[in-house]
């Protein structure tokens, strides 16, 4: 018999947009805004379980930096 547990999870890819590598050649991700996001999602009880840094080519040519961030909460 499965238990129930008292929590829930999300996985989200963070990256920063299409068009800075495009400009760039290549786009590292703001910190400020991936504070502002990570903050974002405290604000509604998410807390960071693991994150794993990812490059990630685009059209090819391109390369940019993304996170994949696993959160966790109390369920509500």
């Amino acid at each position: 018999m499965q238990e129930k547990t008292n929590v829930e999870y999300k996985a989200i890819v963070y990256q920063e947009s299409m068009l800075g590598s495009l400009l760039l050649g290549g786009a590292k991700v703001d910190p400020v805004k991936f504070s502002d996001f990570l903050n974002k999602n405290a604000e509604n009880g998410w807390r960071v379980v693991t994150m794993e840094k990812d490059i990630r080519r685009m059209l090819l040519l391109f390369k940019r930096e993304a996170y994949v961030v696993l959160m966790i909460r109390d369920k509500k």
